[in-house]
């Protein structure tokens, strides 16, 4: 065995086990804090006999488990299942809280599905006060797989689901608690509980959650505020409320967009459930003081198909950059039609970084694309998106 380096070794990081497994096996060493090493060295060892007889001794020292949980997997029939009845007999559900985010690491290599089907085995087991530090888990991974678990035990209330989906940052987590609070108060009717958290959540999948429980719980009244909503879903599902309801959404959100200050998400609103006679009143937004009404005014228009080149062009000097974006959308299909010397001007230095990537989007959306000597030009601009965009305009020739 080398002198011992030292080295610190985070006993609580999964990650770090599969990383001393393999370290290890190329070189053996004693990291600091790391109990019985020598035995740790040995469950770790190249030679699979040495990893079986260590196995054998690594019975009475749990803090050794993760090299167990480990060698689960190994690639020797006899270790991998020597390993996995020891794992077996030592996994309660103490012990099974903490190996959790190591045993569902180990899970996604090959041979690991036993390690965790034992894991929900016990887990099935646990409270959900014992469960709480999973819940909370650092790794999305562990959150997704013990929310889920919980939900099928039906250990959180529909309130509990919704504030997990509310306050998790991770899309999974959200849908599926999201999902699960719908499903319990379908069967046990508490509405109340569950709409408030769903519709203050950042998430826009969990707020169109919340939007549909807002009929079944009689208050289909708060939907209307949610019809200008950020989010295309729930505005979407807005809609669908009040519609079921029998308010139609349309006369509203043309009286917001008529207002002074209407809010962004009515303007593209208006255009997701108008016509094209409502294009007119877009097009009274197009010169807003608010630049997010700017640019929703002409995302409506595009979806409407009502776009028109030589009113819009002038808005791709826009000193915010989302209304630039979403005026390049709409000329995008009709690129031919900007003079191609106006659109050069603009990828000069001086104008701002989104007016020249607009312009340079629709030179190379023209039928002839992207000059060469005018691509060239751009091969050493500071701007590396421009940059590179020009460099693959010279390769196309």
């Amino acid at each position: 065995m080398d002198q011992e380096r030292g080295e610190k070794f985070d006993l609580g990081d999964p990650l770090a086990w599969l990383w001393l497994d393999e370290a290890l096996r190329h070189e053996p060493y004693a990291p600091a804090g790391l109990a019985e090493p020598e035995l740790a060295i040995a469950l770790c060892h190249r030679d699979g006999r040495i990893r079986e007889a260590a196995l054998q001794q690594a019975v009475g020292y749990r803090a050794l488990l993760p090299l167990v949980v480990v060698r689960c997997a190994d690639w020797v029939g006899q270790v991998r299942e020597r390993a996995r009845e020891l794992l077996a007999e030592a996994l309660d559900v103490e012990t099974g809280v903490a190996l959790a985010p190591l045993i569902l690491l180990s899970g996604r290599r090959w041979r690991g599905a036993f390690a965790v089907e034992l894991l929900d085995t016990v887990l099935r087991r646990a409270s959900l006060e014992q469960l709480a530090p999973l819940l909370a888990d650092s790794d999305r991974a562990v959150r997704r797989h013990v929310y889920r678990l919980a939900a099928e035990r039906g250990l959180l209330s529909p309130a509990e689901l919704a504030r997990a989906a509310a306050r998790d940052t991770d899309t999974v987590v959200q849908t599926l608690c999201a999902d699960a609070a719908l499903a319990a108060v379908a069967r046990g009717g508490a509405y109340d509980e569950v709409f408030g958290p769903l519709l203050g959540a950042r998430s826009p999948r969990v707020r169109s959650v919340g939007v549909t429980v807002l009929r079944p719980a009689g208050r289909t009244d708060l939907a209307v505020g949610f019809l200008a909503d950020r989010a295309p879903v729930v505005r979407a599902c807005a809609r669908y409320v009040v519609r079921r309801d029998g308010v139609d959404p349309l006369p509203l959100y043309r009286a917001w967009c008529a207002a002074p200050e209407p809010v962004p998400g009515a303007v593209i609103g208006l255009a997701e459930c108008g016509g094209r006679a409502d294009a007119e009143l877009l097009w009274t937004l197009v010169g807003h003081p608010a630049g997010a009404v700017r640019a929703q005014a002409v995302a409506g228009l595009r979806v409407l198909d009502a776009a028109d080149v030589r009113r819009l062009r002038p808005l791709l000097d826009d000193p915010v950059a989302g209304v630039v974006r979403e005026v390049t959308a709409a000329l995008l299909p009709s690129a031919e039609l900007v003079p191609e010397e106006w659109l050069t001007e603009r990828l000069g230095a001086r104008w701002p970084r989104p007016v020249r990537v607009a312009a340079f989007r629709l030179l190379d959306a023209r039928g002839g694309g992207v000059r060469r000597e005018v691509a060239e030009a751009l091969s050493d601009d500071p701007d590396v998106k421009l940059r590179g965009w020009a460099e693959h305009a010279v390769k196309r020739g």
